[in-house]
């Protein structure tokens, strides 16, 4: 009996260890997407390519 109530309060634990890390994690999201907003208001995220050789051409970067 002793044992059993032990192990419900080690899950109790858990759980709030784990709803803990649940809420940091989608704060820090929240945090990561109003950065990523901020640095690009248009929102045209998620199309950018790292070295784009047609988009340094239009920018005058290459020849």
């Amino acid at each position: 009996m002793f044992e059993s109530h032990a192990q419900q309060r080690l899950g109790w634990r858990d759980a709030a260890e784990a709803r803990r890390a649940r809420i940091r994690s989608e704060r820090l999201a929240a945090q990561q997407l109003q950065a990523m907003l901020d640095a690009n208001p248009s929102g045209s995220l998620g199309h950018a390519r790292l070295d784009d050789g047609e988009a340094l051409r239009r920018a005058g970067l290459l020849p």
